[in-house]
């Protein structure tokens, strides 16, 4: 069997290397972002725009929601146009329009013939890609019709954001509520910043046939169409998945015949453990996840409702309350904070259950780790409402109000206190896994690699505070991203992998040795793709071709663990089988088992139909992209949150019986529900807006002409079927949590150890129980 010392050492060397290029990559991104000008000049002399007032839009942007009304370079919420793409078709039609007036007289580019469209096209591709910044003044320089058309979308821009009659249609379209910036010089300063985003899509960078986001969005008007590096990285990244399998496919096949021979025990070995005062309290942490997990539900239900009725919900104007961006706000946020709360308590309960050790004031410091949690919650939701409402002000938004980065929404003074209670957190679980660790045994690995992946989550949210207020867009995006797919997407998933091969070996179902060469196997799959697979959401986010070819071909390599899982769920099957008091954990390995399913179909199925950078060019921003984030989030991380609060919960209450009615009812209305939502939504309404991006070009995709068509309407309409039985799902979880506490049953012990008799051959006279690891 292989050495864990050699691969404790491929691990070490793999994650220096993978870090080392991911930080390289970062410094490619900040040596050649689309560079911000000081000043904005038409070739008369006019002043367009200063840098101030394009900064200052961003902020505007953020404080209104930023990335949940909306998207820029395709990153964001899908009802409200990207307004990147939305920006540069505009200005298009209005350079087109003014050059159609001047040299045909006529009134718009739409009434000429197609050989003058196709000489005025010629001409407005060249002039708009033409880079005309100048790095000694740090100027930008158009031409006058430039400078027309910007004051003549600007304007569209400035009606749309405020409540002027002739944009009130497109704001229920939209799903933005009058009044989203009621300060008409915001308006224009926000006009300001996505100018400057349209100006970075369809500028070509110095020395180069690409803009500065790869030719993103597809335009024809403007000639933006995907690179031929696209096309050569999207083929790579195929090959490097084929090869990925291939060797992993290879591995298991000659090491799975060599696992140890191993008894199982004849009693559940946990059922007689008794929880610590610690391991108790976190019962509460359990609780709050139900909570927001069912206001998690409720939100997105609201959000998905605004699709068809923009704003309104069922006739009520809930928009003047609770606008589509503080809805979606909220929704992704909860599913971020209610699954983390779930691998956070397992954390706090496994620690001493590892160890047997109950460090002084553990209680206490889980009690107050707790409170932290609520006041973070109530605190930053509170200041997103406020500056949403535009009540908050600019001068607050940024540390109290709401960031508009998406998973990344809260004020900086809430991300400072919730690393702060990270902090506290890692501390807990460290010194309660701190005499295990100290103490050789045969499973000292796999504590080691449950401590690292504990250390690592605690600092990795660090990644949230690396940016300024005014730091360059596509340097936050950079970091963003470490922060939702390192984060949530990379430690967390080694956590849950150690934390599952730790409860198995306790329950002696598996061997120590087996187990800790599994793992680490595991984790070096996971991150051999994982970390720098983070870049293929940076494709189109100002960077450069390098990041885009990396990004490509380690993202392939991230499906490549899915086929590993699905031999271990398979394996986690039979072990569910193993022996009749297993009976008892039948639940939480079957939500274990899910994972692995919705790891293929979401993760991987859905995963690599965007990841590609050919694939993702037409994709990013269209309903395709929430396919894929619906069921991997939910799917993979949602319910490996659930199985591992359940596996606690058992041991909270061992003598308790369980209502597996409930649990059924749960397990199946939550897979189900989120089945209909993707096959009767998502994947039918992304595929329509693709055929659009391909034949009409980004823009329309996300069109309110596109978006208001009575078949969307009706795709989005079939969303309740699947949303109501996964409601079912979450609420019938609800109740069996509560049940426990206002409703127990004692198991039987008697009953189970006639069961256990009546049993399989060779489960009378198995070796005992082993040892912790």
């Amino acid at each position: 069997m292989t050495s864990t010392k050699k691969l404790w050492t491929l691990l070490a060397t793999l994650l220096i290397v993978s870090f080392a290029v991911l930080l390289w990559s970062g410094n490619q991104i900040y040596q050649k972002a689309p560079p911000m000008p000081e000043r904005v000049v038409s070739t008369d002399g006019r002043v367009i725009y200063t840098r101030d007032e394009i900064e200052t839009g961003r902020q505007v942007w953020q404080s209104m929601g930023g990335m949940q009304l909306g998207s820029i370079w395709g990153h964001g919420g899908y009802v409200a146009p990207d307004w990147s793409a939305d920006w540069l078709h505009r200005e298009a039609i209005a350079v087109l329009d003014g050059w159609a007036k001047r040299d045909f007289s006529v009134l718009a580019y739409a009434h000429l013939a197609d050989e003058q469209k196709a000489a005025l096209q010629g001409r407005l591709a060249a002039t708009m890609r033409e880079n005309t910044y100048d790095a000694a003044t740090r100027t930008i320089t158009l031409p006058p019709e430039r400078a027309v058309a910007i004051a003549e979308v600007s304007a569209h821009y400035e009606s749309l954001f405020g409540n002027a009659p002739e944009t009130a249609e497109l704001r229920e379209a939209y799903a933005m509520k009058n009044g989203t910036v009621p300060d008409a010089e915001h308006r224009r300063q926000l006009s300001a910043f996505f100018w400057w985003t349209a100006w970075a899509a369809v500028t070509e960078r110095p020395g180069g046939a690409v803009t500065y986001t790869n030719n993103w969005p597809s335009e024809p008007l403007v000639d933006n169409r995907p690179p031929a590096s696209t096309f050569l990285w999207s083929a790579f990244s195929v090959t490097f998945l084929l090869a990925g399998i291939g060797l992993l496919g290879w591995h298991y096949a000659a090491s799975h015949d060599r696992e140890e021979r191993h008894s199982f025990p004849t009693f559940d070995p946990m059922r007689h453990v008794k929880a610590t005062p610690s391991m108790l309290a976190t019962a509460k942490y359990f609780w709050v996840l139900l909570a927001l997990f069912l206001v998690q539900i409720l939100f997105g239900a609201i959000t998905a409702h605004y699709q068809v009725e923009g704003q309104l919900v069922y006739g009520y104007e809930m928009a003047e309350v609770l606008p589509y961006s503080i809805t979606r706000t909220w929704h992704t946020q909860l599913a971020v904070l209610w699954i983390a709360v779930a691998w956070l308590a397992t954390g706090l309960y496994i620690g001493p259950a590892v160890s047997g050790y109950e460090p002084p004031y553990q209680r206490l410091g889980v009690n107050v780790l707790w409170v932290c949690l609520i006041v973070i919650v109530v605190g930053s939701f509170t200041g997103q409402w406020l500056a949403v409402m535009q009540t908050l002000g600019l001068e607050y938004n940024f540390w109290f109000g709401h960031q508009g980065w998406e998973y990344a929404d809260m004020g900086r003074f809430w991300q400072v206190f919730l690393f702060i209670g990270l902090m506290l957190w890692l501390t807990l679980v460290g010194r309660a896994l701190w005499p295990t660790l100290r103490t050789p045994s045969e499973g000292r690995s796999i504590i080691g690699l449950l401590f690292l992946s504990t250390v690592a989550i605690g600092l990795f949210f660090g990644a949230a505070l690396m940016w300024g207020e005014r730091t360059h867009f596509s340097m936050v995006e950079y970091w963003r991203w470490w922060l939702v797919h390192l984060w949530v997407e990379g430690f967390f998933e080694v956590f849950a992998t150690a934390v599952i091969a730790f409860l198995f070996t306790r329950l002696g179902l598996l061997a120590v040795k087996t187990a800790t060469v599994a793992v680490l196997f595991a984790t070096i799959v996971f991150m051999a793709g994982g970390v720098l697979g983070t870049l293929h959401h940076l494709y189109f986010a100002g960077t450069p071709t390098a990041v885009l070819a990396l990004g490509a071909s380690f993202s392939a390599l991230e499906v490549v663990p899915l086929a590993y899982i699905g031999f271990e769920a398979y394996h986690n099957y039979r072990l569910g089988g193993a022996t009749p008091w297993m009976r008892r954990y039948r639940w939480p390995v079957m939500f274990f088992i899910a994972v692995a399913f919705w790891n293929l179909v979401g993760a991987g199925l859905f995963g690599f139909l965007i990841n590609p950078p050919l694939s993702l060019y037409y994709m990013q921003g269209l309903n395709l992209t929430p396919l894929h984030g619906h069921t991997a989030l939910f799917g993979v991380y949602g319910m490996l949150g659930i199985g591992l609060a359940l596996f606690c919960l058992r041991g909270m209450k061992p003598e308790l019986a369980w209502h597996e009615g409930i649990l059924k009812t749960s397990f199946w209305c939550l897979n189900a529900g989120l089945a209909m939502m993707a096959a009767f939504t998502l994947l039918p309404l992304g595929t329509l807006q693709l055929f659009a991006s391909l034949e009409h070009g980004y823009w329309y995709a996300r069109s309110a002409e596109f978006m208001q068509q009575p078949l969307v309407d009706l795709l989005v309409w079939m969303r309740v079927p699947g949303d109501t039985i996964f409601s079912i799902g979450g609420l019938a979880l609800a109740l069996f949590v509560v049940g426990l506490w206002v409703f127990p049953r004692r198991e039987d012990e008697r009953q189970e150890a006639e069961a256990i008799q009546r049993g399989a051959p060779g489960e009378a006279g198995a070796e005992s129980p082993q040892q912790r690891p």
